[in-house]
């Protein structure tokens, strides 16, 4: 579902405000000769992935050579080199995709800001301060609402590119944000301070860790484990499966446990996504016969995806209830809405991130006088239309019943969506137990 070109642009602006505002100690302040040929390179050669693989040869109307020059000639006036990638960042931002986007090199510094938040229907709101962090010190809880970060208000709209530019274009050491307390109901302004570390000590020299998140070496085991599903059975009448992301797991010992349950609870919530195969399993299990999820519209050519069945693994028959929230993309959503079009189950929760376009990350090497420099696009190849005819990008995908934890179930930590959707299998469990039944993922 594409915006209206006057909304287009709006936004635009206000992202290179925003950007503006983000200005990283991590590099000089004052761009160098070798930044900025640094920064053209990076400008020529995604610009050229965007033009041969993006899966709209007319890009939605985007003259892409003419922003392209308009870039060329903004990184030329650069003052920083934050000024510079911030620009080529602009320039991904005019196709309003939620899958094509730039990934300048990781910085020398690691930052752990010390909360978490999300959006929670229309409000932003904390579900998590790190114990002795300087969020903590300044009184930050989980349950408080950000109305602000840097002067720019919070919306489902804006806060997945304010994530963007804290967590990977121009990570910062202080960061102001506007925040109600969900105690007093009193709004206050409070700058708070990452923890900053050097990753060159924690990294050999070259090691290439990934672009969108990059962790030291002894996270990544946490980093596996909070990608495993995990499961709970709880009687007869009930078994829940969480799933933080569609991946290598098999289907059938999962499967072949919840066939002996009347009800599955099947929990998407966070999952950003995945594998396209392991999509296609999940929810061939959930069906009899094979299931078209969407055509795939390509520059060249469309073709149908489909569930696929294992000859060697039994369906599940039972009642279905799928939990979503926000921080749903991807696969998760197309998952979410092939039962809920195929009227298989019930979808719970909050509306997804509707973000469900298929990409290709393109991982580029420069190599300069003094050091070499890795970084990426993610470049759109193909939009998923689904049976009914309709692309959930930018739309989501609403659940059939909307249950929204309140700043006082995220302070105490209780779980009501899977308090309700128990519920509905018939079993009655405590919030405070729902909330307890998974560990929390605060990466």
């Amino acid at each position: 579902m594409r915006r209206a070109a006057c909304r287009r642009c709006f936004r635009i602006l206000t992202l290179l405000s925003f950007f503006a505002t983000l200005v990283t100690p991590a590099w000089p302040q004052l761009i160098t000769g070798e930044d900025r040929n640094l920064s053209q390179t990076m400008l020529s050669t995604a610009a050229d992935d965007v033009r041969h693989y993006y899966y709209d040869p007319k890009f939605h109307g985007v003259d892409w050579n003419a922003k392209v020059r308009e870039t060329k000639e903004s990184i030329s006036k650069a003052a920083t080199f934050s000024d510079a990638v911030s620009a080529i960042a602009a320039l991904f931002e005019t196709l309003n995709d939620s899958h094509t986007g730039f990934y300048p090199p990781e910085r020398t510094v690691r930052l752990e800001y010390g909360w978490r938040a999300r959006m929670i229907g229309a409000r932003c709101l904390i579900t998590y301060v790190k114990p002795a962090s300087d969020a903590e010190a300044k009184g930050l809880r989980a349950g408080d609402r950000v109305v602000t970060i840097e002067g720019f208000e919070t919306t489902r709209d804006s806060f997945a590119r304010m994530q963007y530019s804290l967590n990977i274009l121009a990570p910062r050491s202080v960061i102001q944000l506007g925040v109600v307390s969900h105690e007093t109901k009193k709004f206050r302004n409070v700058d708070v301070k990452a923890e900053v570390w050097d990753t060159k000590s924690s990294l050999p020299s070259g090691e290439f860790t990934g672009i969108v998140q990059r962790f030291r070496r002894d996270d990544m085991e946490k980093a596996l484990q909070a990608g495993r599903a995990q499961s709970a059975e709880l009687g007869a009448e009930l078994m829940v499966i969480r799933l933080p992301k569609f991946g290598s797991q098999a289907t059938g010992d999962l499967i072949n446990k919840a066939r002996r349950h009347q009800t599955l609870i099947f929990d998407l919530r966070g999952n950003g996504g995945g594998l396209e195969d392991s999509l296609q399993e999940w929810l061939g299990v959930m069906f009899p016969n094979e299931v078209k999820i969407a055509d795939r519209v390509s520059r060249s050519k469309t073709t149908t995806l489909t569930t696929r069945k294992n000859k060697h693994q039994a369906d599940y028959s039972g009642k279905l209830i799928v939990l979503v929230d926000s921080r749903c993309g991807s696969a998760a959503e197309l998952f979410a809405r092939v039962i809920q079009l195929e009227k298989r189950g019930t979808i719970l929760g909050d509306t997804t991130a509707g973000g469900t376009m298929e990409a290709v990350f393109f991982r580029h090497l420069v190599v300069g006088f003094n050091d070499s420099h890795r970084f990426a696009a993610s470049v759109t190849i193909a939009d998923l239309v689904m049976a009914d005819g309709k692309s959930i990008e930018h739309v989501g995908v609403r659940p059939d019943d909307v249950v929204l934890p309140s700043p006082d179930d995220l302070a105490s930590g209780s779980d009501p969506v899977l308090v309700r959707a128990a519920a509905l299998a018939g079993v009655n469990l405590d919030p405070a137990s729902a909330g307890k039944l998974f560990p929390p993922d605060n990466r």
